[in-house]
């Protein structure tokens, strides 16, 4: 892989992960909601998901993926599911000041699998690494080097990406912590993760 693919490489994912999609969405409303270290779970639980896409490309296992279809819809539809839950739970939630003994649990690794679940089981993810992902590189010639590199790259686009979306939601959040307008806060937490999942669930 030369440096100029790889730059070439790097600029689009970053490009495809500001992009708002269901990805964003999940991480965003997760650290409105819970804070940076949530959303920064959700976004670890995503870039995860690119992972497990980049290495069914490099291993040329793309294939198998395709005769995966069937859980893959079955993850998406378990996905979409769960963050319309999520949602409804927030809208639906009392006001802070109405059970001020009531203390959420904090669970990396349920943020973590949202953020896994949305994006294997995102369209646009799936379309670009069986699509277009081969035009950036030779998948015939590839080294350990050029694996390693693939990884990195994605850490430092999406990763980074959907770290820095998290950073921003969670700064908002503390900004609307001594504030009236949490309610809303949470009430547009709650409508993200809803049309996240419809979103999910409807597209092909």
């Amino acid at each position: 892989m030369t440096i100029a693919s790889a730059l070439a490489l790097y600029s689009t994912m970053i490009v495809l992960a500001l992009i708002p999609g269901p990805g964003v969405i999940v991480v965003v409303a997760r650290a409105l909601d819970s804070g940076f270290r949530q959303g920064l779970a959700t976004a670890m639980g995503v870039l995860s998901g690119d992972f497990v896409f980049i290495t069914l490309t490099v291993f040329g296992l793309a294939a198998l993926a395709e005769l995966m279809g069937n859980l893959f819809v079955v993850i998406k539809y378990i996905g979409a599911a769960y963050l319309i839950y999520m949602g409804f739970t927030l809208i639906t939630a009392k006001p802070l000041s109405e059970e001020p003994q009531i203390s959420k649990p904090v669970n990396h690794s349920t943020n973590f699998l949202v953020g896994l679940m949305t994006s294997i089981s995102n369209p646009k993810v799936v379309l670009f690494y069986f699509s277009f992902f081969p035009a950036f590189i030779d998948l015939d010639n590839l080294s350990l080097t050029d694996v390693a590199a693939l990884f990195f790259i994605a850490i430092f686009s999406v990763g980074t990406v959907m770290a820095g979306y998290a950073y921003v939601a969670a700064k908002t959040k503390s900004s609307f912590a001594a504030s009236p307008k949490t309610r809303y806060l949470k009430l547009g937490s709650g409508a993200l993760l809803i049309g996240g999942g419809v979103f999910i669930a409807l597209r092909n």
